[in-house]
């Protein structure tokens, strides 16, 4: 797209009578001087007026031929933010329509957030909402970001790299899921420019360098098809193409080349009349020269979700070196430089330019944002899922009847069932990847054949699919499912999960249970209420450990205060504890060269005599003991905390430690009382058990025994091994 700066109010019009009618030319005109009138006296930061910005966007808007609502809203973008006009008075002087479409490009900055993230989480989501419902509103805001990407040199330096920042992670990307690739890779190139100048002026230089002899090869490479072509008819028009400054930074940096590696700075854009010419004109090519291998991609038969379609061959061209081409009707051209906006030129009738009707079909993705939204009830974590949607690396994979389905990258069954649709995904119970059966949470590749299993008797989604799926839209609908199923076991469910996780913080629920703190956490996640909180814990929509930490917050800070100015009068008591005190109970350790500090054994790894063991003094709580190999003491900073400490001579028959064993094995009947039958037999006390089987059949049981030392437990095991189809038996660490 042309960096036309000075583009004015009568180039505009000028281009819209093009393609627009009368009464579209008198809207854009009344828009363009309501936003003069309200911008009259601001100015941007570089000293000009700021209507020119306003100006710029609306240009950016009309080069892409959008309606006449678009470019108006193009025009008004900035006047509900930055001036005293509302919404309601754009809708009055104008219509609802362009009104919408403004209000979804206002910022959010008259509300305020504990955080800038936070506040800039809640922008993107509000317009991603109304981009669902309206896709001409990220068409503006596309513009307007272009446009102030094309001004960033008047900014700060800081502020340069933080909108360079967001412009890669949020708005490139989106650019390409709507196949804008020239509002694309102007805003990667100008981003590059900023974010890394050394490297980007670099490859600037490295290109001016060769762009000689990468002419003239390229002239001869046109040359040569020219002929070749001429002799099967077949008209074309030929050109190099470009090789953006991003793309080949991205290629150094990822795959660790430097610039002469990369072969694919040669590159001939081939444009033909039909689908036919194209196959033709791949066919002359490949007759011709050598293709490489692994570097041929039809997107004609298998186009792109955001509507690309193109022929890409490498070959070894007349020099011997790689060369890449594209091939592409007119109609494909279009709709790669311009993607979605190629499609939104109106017609009388207000209908589609393209005449298909698959289009709002193939941009189904945009609509599931709404879904996603309404079951995530935090902007950041929406954004985060928005980006391994919208913007990851994508797979695809074929149903059994051979239409293409895109997914992100890692995506596994599950995934692919909910895209097809929500009944399929909830009633799923395996699926067959090219004609064998893998099991569900199998990580789809390119080209897979992927047939979904499903039975009307299947009980519904697992809990266990949240963590498996990768889509936000996968597990939107899980959620969904146990949002309708089960809300009154979801509010029991969510209210003990709640009330355990604040009891784990040591602090009693009703300490924090009260109305006051409730309708911060009700503000902050968009609850109506107490029970619609606990029913979203109840289906993991929120986490209870996140409630627990939002409600607690403002006391742990309270105690944590406290703590700090009773910590060196604890260290004191701890020092001079009395002997009679460090033996309340009577662990069987010592502390080398002490003898009355309080000593405790850790909880995490749970030593016995017979462990080698380490001490870590602690503040305020004496010297905890842990085993030489808990995970949890192997930091530099635990280190310096060590001490040497020793299990004491004598019997230790009369003492009992808490153990902790995890046992695996195939999940068949009476499998746990077998284990707990053989625990019993060793005359060991059981303190806790817990079981539990995966969908492979796998038995998890953890149990927590009491015993006297190394010796007696290995005795234990060995009896438990000795169990049919228990495959292992080993010790745990929290």
């Amino acid at each position: 797209m042309a960096n036309d700066e000075n583009i004015t109010i009568t180039d505009i019009l000028n281009k819209a009578e093009r393609y627009l009618s009368s009464e579209d030319i008198d809207l854009i005109q009344l828009a363009y001087d309501f936003a003069n009138e309200s911008h009259h006296d601001q100015f941007r930061k570089s000293g000009e007026p700021y209507i020119i910005h306003p100006v710029q966007v609306a240009g950016i808007l009309v080069n892409l031929e959008m309606d006449a609502e678009t470019i108006a809203g193009g025009f008004l973008h900035d006047v509900v933010e930055d001036t005293d006009i509302t919404v309601e008075r754009l809708e009055e002087a104008f219509n609802h329509e362009v009104a919408m479409l403004v209000d979804g490009v206002t910022k959010l900055g008259k509300i305020r957030y504990e955080t800038k993230e936070a506040q800039q989480a809640e922008n993107h989501r509000k317009m991603f909402v109304a981009m669902a419902k309206d896709i001409r509103v990220i068409l503006i805001k596309l513009a307007d970001r272009l446009h102030n990407m094309r001004t960033l040199k008047h900014l700060a330096p800081e502020k340069q790299r933080r909108i360079s920042n967001e412009t890669l992670e949020i708005f490139a990307p989106l650019a390409h899921r709507l196949g804008i690739s020239t509002i694309k890779w102007e805003l990667e190139d100008t981003a590059l420019r900023y974010l890394n100048p050394q490297q980007y002026y670099r490859i600037v230089q490295l290109m001016k360098q060769k762009r000689d002899q990468r002419e003239s090869y390229i002239k001869q490479v046109i040359e040569e098809l020219t002929e070749e072509l001429q002799d099967v008819n077949v008209k074309a028009e030929m050109s190099g193409r470009p090789k953006h400054l991003y793309s080949i930074y991205q290629k150094m940096v990822k795959q660790g080349k430097q610039f002469n590696e990369i072969y694919d700075l040669l590159a001939v854009r081939i444009i033909v009349d039909s689908i036919k010419d194209c196959y033709a004109v791949l066919g002359i090519i490949h007759t011709n020269w050598k293709p490489m291998p692994g570097r041929f991609k039809d997107y004609i038969a298998m186009p792109k979700q955001n509507l690309y379609q193109s022929l890409h061959t490498t070959v070894i061209g007349p020099k011997g070196d790689p060369l890449e081409v594209q091939i592409r009707t007119k109609e494909m051209h279009e709709i790669a430089e311009y993607g979605i906006a190629a499609h939104w030129a109106y017609k009388e009738g207000k209908q589609f330019k393209s005449g298909k009707k698959s289009f709002e079909e193939k941009l189904t993705w945009f609509r599931e944002i709404l879904d996603w939204q309404n079951d995530t009830h935090d902007a950041e974590e929406f954004i985060e899922s928005l980006k391994i949607d919208l913007f990851s690396d994508m797979v695809y994979v074929f149903t059994p009847k051979g239409e293409v389905v895109e997914l992100p990258s890692g995506s596994i069954p599950l995934d692919f069932a909910y895209k097809i649709h929500t009944e399929i995904g909830n009633k799923t119970i395996g699926a067959k990847i090219n004609g064998k059966m893998e099991p569900l949470d199998y990580e789809l590749q390119n080209g897979d054949i992927v047939e979904v299993m499903t039975s009307k008797h299947s009980y519904g989604p697992s809990q266990d699919w949240l963590k498996m799926t990768q889509t936000s839209q996968a597990k939107s609908k899980i959620k969904q499912f146990f949002k309708k199923q089960r809300r009154e076991e979801n509010v029991v469910k969510g209210k003990e999960a709640v009330d355990k996780e604040i009891r784990a913080l040591n602090i009693d629920p009703k300490e924090v249970l009260v109305s006051d703190n409730m309708q911060r956490i009700f503000d902050k996640f968009n609850f109506t209420s107490e029970e619609d909180m606990y029913a979203a814990v109840g289906y993991q929509g929120i986490t209870a450990a996140l409630i627990a930490t939002r409600l607690t917050e403002k006391l742990r800070q309270t105690r944590q205060k406290e703590q700090d100015l009773q910590t060196t009068i604890e260290e004191v008591k701890t020092d001079r504890a009395s002997t009679s005190r460090s033996h309340k109970k009577d662990f069987g350790v010592r502390v080398e060269g002490v003898d009355n500090l309080l000593v405790r054994l850790a909880k995490c790894c749970n030593p016995v005599p017979g462990d080698t063991i380490l001490g870590y003094i602690t503040k305020g709580r004496g010297v905890s003991v842990h085993r030489s190999d808990c995970p949890n003491v192997q930091t530099e900073e635990a280190k310096q905390r060590y001490l040497h400490v020793m299990w004491e001579n004598g019997n230790t028959e009369n003492k009992q430690y808490h153990v902790d064993i995890q046992i695996t094995g195939y999940d068949r009947r009476g499998l746990l009382n077998e284990v707990l039958q053989a625990v019993n037999e060793m005359k060991t006390n059981i303190t806790h058990v817990n079981g539990k089987s995966d969908r492979n059949k796998m038995a998890i049981i953890q149990i927590t025994i009491l015993i006297h030392n190394t010796s007696h437990l290995r005795k234990i095991v060995e009896r438990i091994k000795q169990i049919k189809d228990v495959y292992t038996v080993t010790r745990t660490v929290q």
